[in-house]
């Protein structure tokens, strides 16, 4: 058999595949999977979801204890940061051992194979060869079909927001809540510096701004923002453009939500939580007074659990605040409210019952 290799995350195909159906047990699947031994999937689909559940199951029960090991060496909580971001990489190594075969059209050839043409061919394009994917991709595809079909709660907008697969969901709503509730300068033209969903593009225009121009530079985010704001009837106000940061031109409020942690993404998706570099953040801060007008503001919306797991500092913030010509005109916070917060097991529990999300108001020295 041959076919083409799909993978959103970009890794490597296995250099080793055996066929597996039925009849493999759960033990000598998570055995081979953590050695690198790929299993291209020829039984009953539905048994495959189960084979896949009671992998899960086996890896986080490892690690659970990999995870106590951690608290025993009482490492800093950067260390630990850091053995806990290689045990989730390794973890989701081992469980995209498992591969389910497509025909062309992303006809799936297993027994009780549901319908996945569509979704498929929506997160990845249409294909009209064979391809083969990991299972727990193609569930996380027919999970972003899922929500796009269905939509997002937003309260603040009173309406849906429906993320396209690939595009970061507006699912903690502290950062939306934020935007919100701030008052807004006097002003007419406001820029959301890589919009992703629209969503906040969408919260100024509700808010009253009459101008807002939203950025982004990834193509299945632009596509998402466009159709957001078209569902929304915002076109009048809401223009979505391509751009790295920011577009030509100036304006009176600037709204920017980088991704918090500097750190490296293991996936597309994660590049709205992870930046290696902290790159879009130090790029808004340099770049902002260029394009805001003299009394205009500047909105910064971050998460500070970056300072409490050692990755960041708040002097280090406010000093490229500082250095970028910019002055802290204030500061509105929140405690966010997702259930990690809550979950004394998770190894980070620490940095996240600390975790306070600000929205600086920024301007020019």
């Amino acid at each position: 058999m041959q076919a083409q290799w799909q993978s959103e995350s970009g890794s490597k195909p296995p250099h080793r595949v055996l066929v597996a159906d039925d009849r493999i047990n759960a033990d000598s699947a998570v055995r081979m999977a953590c050695e690198g031994t790929a299993l291209l999937w020829r039984g009953d689909f539905q048994n495959a979801r189960m084979l896949l559940q009671a992998l899960t199951r086996r890896l986080d029960r490892f690690s659970g204890k990999s995870a106590k090991k951690t608290a025993a060496l009482q490492l800093t909580l950067s260390a630990a940061f850091h053995r806990h971001r290689q045990g989730m990489a390794q973890r989701a190594h081992s469980l995209g051992m498992l591969l389910i075969p497509f025909e062309s059209d992303y006809v799936i050839p297993l027994r009780r194979a549901p319908d996945v043409a569509l979704a498929c061919a929506q997160a990845w394009g249409v294909r009209d060869q064979p391809c083969v994917a990991s299972l727990r991709e193609l569930q996380g595809v027919i999970g972003g079909f899922e929500w796009r079909r269905k939509g997002v709660p937003v309260s603040a907008l009173g309406a849906n927001i429906y993320p396209y697969y690939g595009v970061f969901a507006p699912i903690r709503s502290e950062y939306v809540h934020l935007v919100a509730s701030a008052p807004l300068p006097k002003v007419d033209v406001a820029f959301d510096i890589g919009t992703g969903t629209g969503v906040l593009a969408a919260i100024l225009a509700k808010k009253g701004m009459a101008t807002v121009i939203a950025t982004e530079n990834d193509q299945r985010a632009l596509e998402c923002a466009q159709d957001n704001i078209e569902r929304l009837g915002l076109t009048a106000q809401v223009e979505v453009v391509s751009a790295d940061l920011f577009p030509a031109g100036k304006a009176g409020l600037i709204v920017c939500n980088p991704p918090w942690i500097p750190a490296q993404p293991s996936a597309p998706i994660e590049r709205a939580i992870y930046d290696a570099d902290g790159r879009m953040l130090k790029g808004f801060l340099t770049g902002l007074s260029d394009h805001l007008e003299p009394d205009g503001e500047g909105w910064l919306i971050l998460s500070d659990i970056a300072e409490h797991l050692g990755l960041r500092s708040r002097a280090e913030l406010l000093l490229d605040i500082k250095n970028a010509g910019l002055v802290v005109l204030g500061r509105n916070q929140i405690r966010p409210s997702h259930p990690k917060v809550r979950n004394v097991n998770d190894p980070l529990h620490t940095a996240r019952s600390l975790e306070i999300t600000s929205l600086w108001r920024l301007g020019i020295a």
